[in-house]
């Protein structure tokens, strides 16, 4: 049976679902904990203010089990290796936070439980799930990463620049291109749209948007369709914005993402691809663009929501915890009701349950009610298979993009080497 990893269709919010366990219910199922004690790793850094949460949550879980928990931040870039050195040695945590494109791996390496009964037995809390989070965090067809947050890439702009040459946020690439052309008039020192070459998730909302896929999967074997004519067509819109109505630069070619960041919050840029988590730190760092920040979906080509990469996290029970069941109903705990929305307003997130979403998706801020859309609406997964890290290892849609970028190869060429290496890669 071929399975596609297809753009997220519209969920709808389920908040009058009366979840059982999900709407700050955090009884203890029936897990006896007195005594246990659980450990647990969080990733340093998404929430400024943890300590005080971590405080709060330890002392409700202890209170409803009688467990304890011990939870361990653990830093980004040390935490990939540390998992695989764990999972060699049998030393890894009772629950842990799984960024998404590692989830499948973990799971591959039969180092995860699989959470199907545990969630299917909490009345509508599958339903409730956010899609592209569910999506990623399914391998083979068990879930093993209960969504937690997540943040999605939609569009932000320049409301003052906007208003000024009596523009609207754009609804199709077509309004794209005339926004652009209007800016590049007006304000020549601005790039209009830059396009940045080292930031692979700001490419396949594109590929999406045009009816394209990343790849799919039949019988076990991936096929990348990078080269798909629906495929080029998208790359080809994006990457012109470059390279033919000059709406980026040169330096552009080797941004990533940060640098993008850094270009709008100097006030060079227009309109870009940037995630729910940044526009708080682009007036950080000029307040002077308060009040002058818009978000909009990131539009499909005649119309309608091109979907976005969801980044985020899971959190992920390992098969060696001693008590699954307590270890069951503290990623529970975590990942709906009260906790859940507490965690996503301090950082910035997106809770991972539809019914948390609701005050956000009914929210009048223009900095909220847009990328909440686009999470639940257009949020998406990249391939799920534990093979995909190796092609983000080997940067093959980066170097795509660089090479069309620097008129090294044309679309066609290069969309036929990436999809080639991708292929490669995916069935190693």
């Amino acid at each position: 049976m071929k399975k596609r990893i297809l753009p997220i269709v519209a969920l709808g919010v389920t908040a009058a679902l009366g979840l059982a366990g999900c709407a700050g219910d955090t009884g203890n199922g029936g897990a006896d904990g007195e005594g246990e004690t659980l450990n647990v790793w969080i990733m340093k850094g998404t929430n400024p203010d943890a300590s005080a949460f971590y405080d709060e949550v330890s002392a409700a879980f202890e209170e409803e089990t009688g467990a304890k928990v011990e939870i361990e931040e653990v830093q980004w870039a040390d935490a990939h290796d540390r998992f695989v050195t764990s999972i060699a040695g049998g030393t890894t945590p009772d629950v842990a936070e799984t960024g998404t494109t590692w989830t499948a791996e973990f799971a591959d390496a039969g180092a995860l439980l699989p959470l199907n009964d545990y969630v299917d037995a909490e009345a509508g809390l599958r339903d409730d799930l956010v899609e592209g989070l569910e999506v990623a965090g399914t391998y083979d067809g068990e879930l093993y990463g209960m969504p937690w947050y997540a943040g999605v890439r939609a569009m932000v702009y320049r409301t003052d620049i906007f208003e000024e040459l009596g523009l609207e946020a754009p609804k199709t690439w077509d309004d794209i291109v005339t926004a652009g052309e209007a800016i590049k008039a007006a304000h020549p020192e601005m790039m209009a749209f830059p396009v940045p070459g080292d930031a692979e998730f700001q490419v396949y909302p594109w590929v999406w948007g045009a009816g394209g896929e990343i790849a799919t999967e039949d019988g076990g074997e991936w096929t990348s369709e990078l080269d798909s004519a629906a495929s080029q067509e998208g790359i080809q819109f994006y990457t012109d914005l470059a390279t033919e109505h000059g709406f980026s630069s040169a330096g552009a070619t080797t941004w990533k993402e940060t640098d993008l960041s850094d270009a709008f919050s100097q006030g060079n840029v227009g309109m870009m691809l940037s995630g729910s988590w940044t526009p708080a730190s682009l007036i950080e760092a000029n307040p002077d663009l308060e009040g002058k920040i818009g978000a909009a979906v990131i539009p499909g080509k005649d119309g309608g929501i091109a979907p976005s990469v969801l980044g985020g996290s899971h959190l992920s029970i390992f098969n060696n915890t001693k008590n699954p069941d307590l270890a069951w109903e503290f990623t529970k705990m975590m990942t709906t009701g009260k906790f859940a929305e507490e965690w996503a307003a301090q950082t910035g997130y997106f809770p991972g349950v539809a019914s948390a979403m609701e005050e956000a998706l009914a929210s009048t801020d223009p900095l909220v009610a847009p990328f909440a859309e686009q999470m639940v609406e257009g949020g998406a997964s990249v391939p799920v298979t534990p093979n995909f890290g190796a092609v983000q290892a080997k940067k093959t849609t980066n170097a795509m993009m660089q090479s069309i970028l620097s008129g090294q190869k044309d679309v066609a060429t290069s969309t036929k080497d990436a999809a080639a290496e991708m292929t490669e890669l995916l069935n190693k």
